[in-house]
């Protein structure tokens, strides 16, 4: 069916909804909807919602709940396929069609095998008019971590750096280092707080001692799950990861078990202290990307070091690069970068430069061809 000269303007709403509660809606993906009702002077939005925390109530339920008797004859734009199947809540399609909604508008059809066009059907079979594909590519990129874990059965990986002048991200032997300004941190923190997952490499961990956590007023509910690629499990529990452990969880990705009492003694102990320890071989970053798509982990954020950055570009796993380039210098006892501007891997493509602060940030994204 045709679209409408408005239905570009209610899409940009609903995916501007959708972006919300990005990091926040567990395995579900955070969707936009906007409930429109024209009654003889002009189209109004009279609802509207986004997957809530955790990922229910989904966005349409909310919005119609919203909207009551109103949503009878009126027009729906959500950001993804209404869902066909029934879960631990009836199909969304079910609700639209029951609400009496005259016309749905879709930016993104799911490609959930459960889902898949079937919702679209459903509507349809009911006498619904269907439209497809509004603001597509916008759509597309709202959804780009639920579509990434989907379509290849693995997260969206962003690549955060922060290098010097010279092209450092530390100094040998030191924790962390202030590369960047006050305003720069502050864009990580959002960036955790719409993300799943981040990781870090066991050395990192030990030198930096971070929390990768969100520390931003009224976000810190948002922190993701903190991985740590940790072979021999040579965390210390007196690490700021571990003694917050019960608040925010930490995963630590080892090698193959080797039995040893040592060993065994290390990981009874981080888990007494709160940390999952898993088993996954960690130089095949592929192998827990998969992992962690099963656990319905859709984004993750690798924040370093040069070591595990490198590992994951090798491996052809990064899809975004989020280089930050401060105004100091490091020098000769600097940890080199695996890139910065001037040395970025073939096929990303510069997308961006943004000044935050007194900083630089430069956005890549990877170039695939399907």
């Amino acid at each position: 069916m045709a679209a409408s000269a408005d239905d570009e303007r209610f899409m940009t709403e609903a995916l501007a909804l959708a972006r919300v509660n990005l990091g926040a809606t567990g395995s579900n993906p955070s969707v936009g909807c906007v409930v429109v009702r024209d009654d003889g002077e002009g189209p109004k939005v009279i609802a509207s919602a986004v997957t809530a925390p955790g990922g229910r109530p989904h966005a349409e339920t909310q919005a119609l709940a919203q909207a009551g008797d109103a949503a009878r004859g009126a027009t729906a734009y959500v950001t993804l396929e209404p869902c066909s199947h029934h879960g631990r809540t009836p199909p969304c399609a079910e609700a639209l069609i029951a609400a009496g909604i005259a016309r749905v508008v879709v930016s993104v059809t799911d490609p959930d095998e459960r889902v898949c066009g079937r919702g679209l059907q459903m509507l349809a079979d009911a006498g619904i008019e269907v439209v497809t594909g509004i603001l597509e590519k916008q759509g597309e990129r709202a959804l780009e971590a639920y579509l990434m874990r989907k379509r290849n059965n693995r997260p969206y990986v962003t690549l955060k750096l922060a290098v010097s002048t010279d092209g450092m991200i530390g100094l040998k032997g030191q924790g962390q280092v202030a590369i960047t300004g006050a305003e720069a941190r502050n864009v990580v923190h959002r960036l955790r707080a719409e993300t799943d997952a981040i990781l870090v490499g066991i050395g990192t961990a030990i030198a930096d001692d971070p929390e990768l956590t969100v520390r931003i007023a009224g976000l810190e509910d948002r922190s993701p799950l903190r991985i740590v690629i940790d072979s021999d499990l040579d965390l210390p529990l007196s690490s700021k990861l571990i003694q917050g452990a019960r608040t925010v969880p930490v995963l630590l990705v080892s090698g193959t078990e080797d039995g040893s009492v040592s060993f065994e003694g290390r990981r009874a102990a981080l888990e007494e202290a709160g940390a999952e320890v898993v088993n996954c071989n960690p130089a095949a970053p592929g192998d827990l990307l998969t992992a962690l798509a099963t656990r319905g982990i859709s984004s993750l954020l690798v924040e370093g070091g040069a070591h595990t950055a490198q590992m994951f570009l090798n491996a052809g796993l990064v899809d975004r690069i989020l280089l930050f380039t401060g105004q100091v210098a490091l020098g000769k006892n600097g940890v080199q970068s695996p890139l910065d501007r001037n040395l970025v891997p073939l096929g990303f493509v510069h997308m961006r430069t943004d000044t935050v602060g007194s900083d630089l940030l430069d956005t890549y994204e990877y170039e695939r061809t399907s």
